[in-house]
């Protein structure tokens, strides 16, 4: 029987040939933050991207070739940005791929391959909608968060009402399917703040006017 294990982090290491000189790559040319280093001189360290920690280890590669690793960012289309103009060495030029993910392939000083991306959800073909003028209200400060949102997803409200509306109709186990990534939940929180909005779903059942 196999046991129900679970798993809370990964930590892949890359194998370079000089620890400072990875740092310095990773941190001031790929945008990654310097965790920690070990040894004098270091022979081991760790950088990191958002929540995700990459080990590097000083050495000579096991096996023929580079290795690879691969992160997903809601940012892929900022990290990319970012990348040319430092003039990293991109191999392979941001395009949507068949497997749901809009990512591209850069290569680090020692040849490892690393790839940045995000998952898109409009792949498909298109679905013909009839559309119609709804006349609706909407409490002050949740149109002007509302607005902010659309901009940070860049949609339209429109859209991004229509989104929210939709997945509130799927069923995600005891609950409903949200439209929105973590970051875009932490965004929400800070748009909650910004515009004084300090009640919850259910406290609009509580409206007056």
């Amino acid at each position: 029987m196999i046991p129900n294990i679970e798993c809370s982090q990964l930590f892949p290491t890359l194998l370079v040939k000089d620890i400072p000189s990875a740092i310095d790559f990773y941190v001031n040319r790929l945008g990654f933050s310097h965790r920690f280093s070990w040894g004098d001189p270091p022979t081991f360290a760790g950088v990191g991207l958002g929540q995700v920690n990459l080990h590097l280890q000083k050495g000579e590669s096991f096996v023929d070739g580079a290795s690879e690793v691969c992160f997903i960012t809601e940012n892929a289309e900022e990290l990319y940005e970012l990348h040319q103009a430092n003039g990293v060495e991109i191999i392979v030029p941001m395009e949507d791929r068949e497997y749901g993910i809009r990512d591209y392939r850069v290569k680090d000083a020692d040849g490892n391959s690393l790839v940045f991306g995000r998952y898109i959800y409009n792949q498909g073909p298109p679905i013909k909608i009839e559309r119609v003028d709804v006349p609706v209200r909407l409490e002050k400060r949740l149109a002007a968060l509302l607005q902010d949102l659309a901009e940070h997803k860049r949609m339209t409200v429109s859209s991004c009402l229509e989104e929210t509306l939709l997945h509130t109709f799927e069923r995600v186990g005891d609950s409903v399917a949200s439209p929105h990534t973590v970051g875009t939940l932490n965004y929400i929180q800070a748009l909650k703040k910004k515009h004084n909005i300090d009640y919850d779903t259910h406290g609009s059942y509580r409206f007056v006017e």
